[in-house]
């Protein structure tokens, strides 16, 4: 097997640090999230000249990035983090049960499918935000309805391939449950495959979430993510660029790892692709 590249080994140690850094990087902040000074609003971080106590400087009303960026951070992780899991579970179940019943049930639901393929999620999510409100729950089940579609295409044709193979035909001849079939045969095999389309979807969620924060329809105070702060700091470009520069580049960066990262894990984990290289 072959090692892996320099910038794929970058990517897993900057997202290793980024898990670490929301995980325990509040207990290294000074200040909290909502500790306002406003006698250093839009203060210039230190390396510029600004006060010490700030590294990063401070937003609007005196709020400290380094405290802000961490929080968010952890909100734009966790969003995006149960937003991808909602998605793959509910697109792989779709999947499998179409797979599983064919028939008039396999078209309705793939026609459900090519329905939410064909329309631009964005619309959807902003349709659905202005009638029912904004909440975290809602927001997070939002988020989880982005991308189901290509689970449910990718686990029902790795089903259908599956349960055609020999093995799987001398499993139902020896009497098994379907169950037993899926859970200890078929899923298996699809598993692989779910987790390259996890790693795929994953930032897509991020830069989604951060849309829609940056739009005001996303995550709300005094919750914070990525997206709100880079939102707030629209009306400072010229004069507080910091304010939308420190989360802009770290939503990037992130997007830009777990892409590497995604495509370092579709080349190892790929069967198709596997066979192209043979």
């Amino acid at each position: 097997m072959s090692r892996p590249s320099v910038p794929v080994l970058l990517a897993a140690l900057f997202l290793a640090a980024v898990v670490l850094v929301a995980l325990i990087g509040n207990v290294f902040t000074p200040f909290a999230t909502t500790d306002q000074d406003l006698l250093n609003r839009l203060a210039r971080p230190a390396f510029l000249g600004g006060p010490a106590e700030y590294p990063l400087g401070t937003d609007r009303i005196g709020r400290d990035m380094v405290a802000r960026l961490v929080e968010g951070l952890r909100m734009s992780l966790s969003v995006a983090l149960a937003g991808t899991l909602i998605g793959a579970v509910f697109g792989t179940l779709i999947g499998f049960v179409a797979a599983h019943f064919r028939g008039l049930v396999e078209e309705g639901l793939m026609m459900l499918v090519d329905f939410q393929a064909s329309l631009p999620f964005i619309l959807i999510a902003l349709t659905l935000l202005a009638f029912f409100g904004n909440s975290l729950t809602l927001f997070i089940l939002l988020m989880g309805l982005f991308g189901w579609e290509t689970y449910a295409r990718l686990a029902r044709g790795v089903v259908l391939s599956a349960t055609s193979q020999p093995y799987a035909k001398a499993v139902v001849a020896l009497g098994a449950h379907p169950m037993r079939l899926y859970l200890r045969h078929v899923l298996p095999n699809v598993a692989s495959a779910l987790i390259v389309q996890l790693t795929l979807t994953f930032p897509q969620i991020i830069l989604l979430e951060t849309s829609l924060s940056f739009l005001g329809l996303g995550i709300q105070p005094p919750l914070t993510s990525l997206g709100q702060i880079l939102g707030d700091g629209r009306d400072y470009l010229s004069t507080a660029w910091w304010i939308s520069v420190w989360p802009g580049t770290l939503i990037f960066v992130i997007t830009l790892s777990m892409s590497i990262l995604g495509d370092a894990l579709r080349d190892r984990l790929d069967p198709m692709l596997k066979q192209r290289t043979t």
